[in-house]
């Protein structure tokens, strides 16, 4: 897999430690075998500034920002966008009838197929992987799977656009916007532009480039910058902060106030009325 997939497979390691705690803010019993041993090894590599603290809580905000989202909006459409070694399609209670889409290249799908060895998710509801590229065209792809854009979906981007170059970050969000319902939701993850030069940071993101996978994009303002593509900030937490912190955050939270501080955050957004 390519070296951006294979960060899947040390998230999947993260969420298999977080689900071994006794005071666990989610239980993934896939995880172990996703992340397989090189996500451990990656696991170890990448650690540091934070990163398994944020993990476990980035895992916990979206499952319940899109359970929530589901329920308020009545959206039988879920998809994720970069979907990786996400389980969520198996191990989140989904309203009966819904649909889960599962976005990304079709060698890692294929690769997670075979390492879940065909386990069913449970009855209720259905999951279809949509092999595609997300920097190319794709939007027949999902709709060819049953996707329809006129009703809402409940988009789920977890870890990804910290890995592309602005323009590409600019377009996938619009073209999400283009693609939703009324009642459609987007729940993700963005850093700060002052992270990608953290010096805190400055192993994990060096041991990134070495692989492969650097950080490319962050912003300061992710209100702003999300309403630039098409979305209303409905919510933007730090983690630590409250309804992102789950007891989990060991370090201060900076205010906003302060300039130039690397940042994690942690949103939920609404299309722009056109």
């Amino acid at each position: 897999m390519e070296a951006v997939s294979c960060t899947a497979q040390w998230t999947a390691a993260a969420r298999a430690l977080e689900s071994d705690r006794d005071d666990r803010l989610f239980d993934d019993p896939y995880a172990r075998v996703l992340a397989g041993e090189t996500g451990f090894r990656l696991l170890e590599r990448y650690t540091g500034a934070g990163t398994v603290p944020f993990l476990a809580i980035r895992t916990k905000y979206l499952d319940e920002a899109a359970l929530k989202s589901v329920a308020k909006h009545s959206a039988r459409q879920v998809a994720f966008v970069a979907a990786g070694m996400d389980t969520r399609a198996w191990r989140l209670p989904w309203p009966d009838g819904t649909v889960v889409y599962e976005l990304d290249r079709p060698a890692l799908l294929e690769a997670k197929r075979r390492i879940l060895d065909g386990r069913p998710v449970p009855a209720g509801r259905e999951r279809r992987p949509v092999g595609v590229d997300l920097a190319g065209d794709w939007t027949n792809t999902l709709t060819g799977a049953g996707f329809n854009p006129a009703e809402p979906t409940v988009w789920v981007m977890e870890g990804l656009l910290f890995f592309l170059p602005e323009p590409a970050v600019r377009d996938l969000l619009a073209g999400l916007r283009t693609l939703s319902g009324p009642g459609s939701i987007l729940v993700g993850d963005m850093a700060s532009r002052a992270s990608l030069a953290n010096p805190l940071a400055r192993e994990f993101l060096s041991a990134l480039r070495e692989d492969g996978a650097p950080w490319q994009f962050g912003s300061d303002e992710p209100e702003e910058f999300l309403n630039s593509c098409g979305w209303h900030a409905r919510e933007v937490h730090q983690p630590g902060e409250e309804g992102a912190s789950f007891g989990r955050w060991p370090y201060p939270v900076a205010p906003r106030a302060m300039r130039h501080v690397p940042r994690s955050f942690l949103f939920t957004a609404e299309p722009l009325s056109e």
